[in-house]
């Protein structure tokens, strides 16, 4: 499933709508690091994949910019760790 993710950089969160919920995706930028601090989906639209989706639209804005992340979020870490490709994110 595709989901259209989008960047509010002045709030420093990534977010999307499904069915009238918003899943987001919030962190904080220090220097060029990426911190994720917080991914979070309504129990009502879970199990779709939107976190998983959330995540990966951040990482490839990081990498866009030259970012490099800490997956301060229990979530984004483990994703991270399934998801080897963007292992050379990692601050």
């Amino acid at each position: 499933m595709s989901f259209a993710v989008q960047h509010d950089r002045a709030a420093h969160r990534f977010q999307v709508e499904v069915d009238g919920s918003s899943g987001v995706l919030d962190y904080s930028l220090t220097g060029g690091v990426m911190t994720i601090t917080h991914t979070g989906v309504p129990a009502e639209v879970g199990g779709r994949g939107i976190a998983s989706a959330l995540v990966q639209a951040a990482l490839e804005a990081a990498r866009g910019e030259g970012w490099k992340v800490v997956p301060a979020c229990s979530y984004a870490a483990a994703w991270m760790q399934r998801h080897p490709a963007y292992a050379d994110l990692l601050a």
